[in-house]
């Protein structure tokens, strides 16, 4: 039996209860009213509480709408689908700006995919989660259920956009190349385009229910979008892009502190600094910053991420 199930109807991630169609308020809620139009959807998701709900993510949101002011930004998640969380978004809101926090409906956004069945016996506990926690590979799911069934742009909540998204179409991002060939060697899942009902997200979909794999860290996120871009690759029917790492992942996660040093009068660093910095302000649409490693990093005055936290 599993036993992480109880806990986690505990803490609403699951979410077995919804007051009102998720269906219905997404609908709602991008077809607006009035004059405004919802030109780029954009997809978050947060499985943690309310409280934890941060500065970091606080800026990634004020970024997100800096560069896409008539965009709209659904958060799927339970804990910020609350009045606290309403006071959370509020000062978007109160700007203007269209976001909301929607309890997400599993067995709505699985229906009639390859997740559907595997969701279902994960409720009847014949799913071993593993030691990854189950929300996290929940979290790579529901995103891809999203994308499916709506169409749009996800972003992870430590993605500070930069500029606009205007110019891309079912595009994902590439984290590392093979020095020596120049080919892509591991895609990232933090970031996002797809049209709806894209046949490459149903294919990572179908991946994540036929090798779902709870002991090991990316095997159901980057490692499996790497997985299934290499086997499609070439192949008729997919119309998708592989971005360079600039795209979205400037720095790898092994190299995400570097961003976050001031000069403080080293001359090597201090001229690598205004480099990467310009390359980043040239070629990134956005920064990944590796929360799981540099999320107690203090920014530091002058580095490249004070740079960007000072232009949002």
């Amino acid at each position: 039996m599993n036993t992480h199930l109880p806990l986690l109807h505990k803490n609403r991630i699951l979410a077995p209860m919804i007051p009102k169609l998720f269906e219905d308020r997404v609908s709602e809620f991008f077809a607006g009213g009035g004059s405004f139009s919802c030109k780029f959807r954009f997809f978050m998701t947060w499985i943690s509480s309310v409280e934890s709900f941060g500065e970091r993510e606080f800026f990634a949101v004020s970024s997100l709408f800096k560069s896409h002011p008539n965009g709209c930004l659904i958060i799927a998640s339970s804990s910020l689908d609350s009045v606290n969380g309403s006071e959370i978004l509020k000062p978007f809101s109160d700007k203007g700006f269209k976001v909301a926090a929607i309890t997400p409906d599993f067995n709505y956004l699985f229906n009639n995919t390859p997740a559907q069945s595997w969701y279902n016996r994960l409720m009847q506990g014949n799913v071993n989660p593993g030691v990854v926690p189950l929300g996290q590979n929940l979290s790579n799911l529901l995103r891809l259920g999203l994308l499916y069934r709506f169409g749009g742009i996800y972003l992870d909540t430590d993605v500070i956009i930069l500029r606009s998204f205007g110019g891309l179409k079912n595009a994902i991002g590439a984290q590392t190349l093979d020095h020596e060939t120049g080919n892509w060697s591991r895609l990232n899942n933090a970031v996002m385009v797809f049209d709806k009902e894209h046949p490459l997200v149903y294919k990572f979909i179908e991946e994540f229910a036929l090798t779902f794999n709870g002991r090991k860290w990316g095997h159901n996120g980057p490692y499996l979008v790497s997985r299934v871009v290499s086997r499609v690759s070439g192949r008729a029917g997919y119309d998708f892009t592989v971005l360079p790492p600039m795209a979205f992942y400037p720095v790898d996660w092994s190299r995400i502190g570097s961003l976050f040093k001031g000069p403080s009068g080293n001359l090597i660093h201090s001229k690598w600094l205004v480099a990467k910095l310009r390359q980043i302000r040239s070629e990134s649409f956005a920064v990944h910053l590796w929360n799981k490693q540099s999320r107690k990093l203090e920014v530091e005055k002058g580095s490249v991420i004070d740079h960007i936290l000072m232009s949002i």
